[in-house]
């Protein structure tokens, strides 16, 4: 499906009961929203879901004015109008990696609509790319030596219409402004993060920040977590939003 702002198409996908809670899900860094399939279908009996591409991700349109445009401040509006026109006021965030990123700049912008968020793979400081690539390789090995389940990435993780646009849309990152944005968060939050992530110990500065907050490590598992391992991180997901009284 498609939502028309402004010209522009943002390609979405909803799915779920309607009169259940509504969970908003922020994808990796240069994956489409096709990296839910494996997760989503876990918690659907529970929720409703709204994945999206951010404008020139995936099959949506790419900016016309790349500047003005390739922000979370308008990745974060468009969310919002889609939301607005299934006559929802309030849900729930679910992230990953780079989009953890924006789920906290998202709640920064609009903290009296989200209910709760659970971010995952999070660090909003400089990224070690290479350092996640072998966390990654690691994490295989360890799962394979442990006999643990091995999920392939679903087919449209990385179905971008639009390839060259994507370093401009994730650059959305480094344009947005942190220094206040953890003090929004008071709702009830959940980090989970790999212990071969890289990321690991900046998602740990961020849970010292925010001491109420919960957090979960993830045995054997790597950056990109959702796609890695979806029956662990729908768990994680389930139980916190049990712990809350989300779901029963």
């Amino acid at each position: 499906m498609y939502f028309e702002i402004g010209g522009t198409k943002i390609h979405y996908v909803i799915e779920g009961p309607e009169d259940a809670p509504l969970v908003v899900h922020w994808n990796g860094a240069n994956c489409a929203l096709g990296m839910w399939d494996e997760a989503i279908p876990r918690i659907n009996r529970h929720f409703r879901s709204l994945r999206f591409d951010a404008r020139g991700i995936g099959s949506s349109s790419p900016a016309a004015d790349p500047d003005k445009e390739y922000t979370f401040e308008r990745y974060v509006a468009d969310v919002n109008a889609i939301v607005d026109s299934l006559g929802v006021d309030q849900y729930h965030l679910w992230s990953m990696a780079w989009g953890s990123r924006g789920a906290i700049a998202h709640i920064a912008q609009c903290p009296d609509r989200v209910l709760s968020a659970a971010i995952y793979d999070a660090n909003i400081e400089a990224a070690d790319v290479k350092a996640q690539r072998e966390g990654h390789k690691e994490a295989v090995r360890r799962q394979l030596e442990a006999g643990v389940e091995r999920f392939p990435a679903p087919v449209g993780t990385s179905a971008n219409d639009h390839p060259d646009q994507l370093p401009l849309a994730t650059a959305a990152a480094g344009k947005f402004d942190y220094s206040n944005a953890l003090a929004h968060i008071t709702m009830p939050v959940i980090f989970a993060t790999g212990d071969c992530d890289p990321n690991l110990p900046f998602t740990k500065k961020l849970v010292d920040a925010l001491p109420y907050s919960k957090f979960e490590t993830m045995e054997n598992v790597g950056h990109g977590s959702v796609i890695q391992r979806p029956d662990l991180t729908s768990e994680i997901f389930l139980d916190f939003h049990r712990s809350i009284g989300t779901i029963v």
